[in-house]
């Protein structure tokens, strides 16, 4: 992984824009809802940049 990209190791599997995978970049929101026996648990990709 580069430097500092290290927590975008799945990014991939939200973003569904070829633009964000070409770039590596979050351009539009995507959603993921899953549960789990004990849990209920929403994952959120949202554009952004730490600055």
């Amino acid at each position: 992984a580069e430097l500092g990209k290290g927590s975008f190791k799945y990014a991939w599997v939200l973003d569904k824009l070829k633009a964000e995978r070409e770039r590596g970049i979050t351009i539009d929101i995507a959603l993921w809802k899953f549960e789990t026996p004990k849990y209920y648990v929403t994952v959120i990709d949202a554009p952004g940049h730490r600055d």
